[in-house]
């Protein structure tokens, strides 16, 4: 490992569907295990549910018939505290296209 500024890194993941944003938490989980890295989580948010309800009939005429759609955001958080060459590495990593990741970096003790 090399020496440098130590940064608190802060990946957060969100997606639509659980199961490929569970395995995107375990794959970090696992990199940052085998690089020796101290780590929280992931820790799981609670789900954001949108809705939407509109009107079947285009016209207004007819019965009052109603659809309602919704979708179900997951979020997880995962901590970890590691040097920048180790904070690209892990960034470098091919996501699930239906899994958004976003990095945030803060602090640089030495």
């Amino acid at each position: 490992l090399s020496t440098g500024p130590l940064y608190w890194v802060r990946i957060t993941l969100t997606s639509a569907a659980v199961k490929p944003l569970e395995k995107v938490a375990e794959d970090v989980k696992a990199r940052a295990k085998d690089k020796n890295l101290k780590l929280k989580g992931p820790i799981r948010l609670p789900t954001k549910t949108l809705r939407i309800t509109t009107r079947k009939t285009p016209c207004g005429e007819g019965s009052k018939t109603w659809d309602r759609f919704q979708m179900r955001i997951h979020k997880r958080v995962l901590d970890l505290f590691s040097n920048s060459e180790t904070v690209q590495q892990l960034t470098l990593y091919d996501l699930d296209p239906m899994v958004r990741a976003e990095v945030k970096i803060e602090g640089g003790d030495s």
